[in-house]
């Protein structure tokens, strides 16, 4: 496996919003109209920002006020990373956009390599 795969897989990363400018009414228009986020794990040296494919069923956004900018997500998708097909798995706080979450290999990571 991946080095940076196998890191990001222990549960507990620190993440956030990422991407170019991240806010939360950008947040709230790259999940439900793009269905496409920036998700940072910050711990990596520079952090690592990465794209990923929202999974409309496996997320939850019924704990979130997006008008007001509270609550917090569910937020799962799918990514390839360094050649490896990984689901990325993070609950997001919106008052401060950060959380914490780690990367699922795919069971199919193998087979793609």
């Amino acid at each position: 496996m991946d080095e940076l795969v196998r890191r990001l897989s222990a549960e507990g990363q620190k993440t956030a919003v990422g991407g170019p400018s991240p806010s939360v009414e950008d947040f709230q228009r790259r999940v439900a109209e793009k269905g496409y986020v920036f998700i940072k794990f910050t711990d990596t040296a520079g952090g690592t920002d990465l794209g990923v494919r929202v999974d409309a069923a496996a997320s939850d956004l019924s704990g979130a006020d997006f008008a007001r900018g509270v609550g917090s997500v569910h937020i799962e998708g799918t990514l390839t990373l360094n050649l490896m097909k990984v689901r990325c798995v993070t609950d997001i706080e919106l008052t401060s956009l950060t959380g914490t979450g780690h990367l699922v290999p795919s069971e199919e990571a193998g087979a793609a390599r």
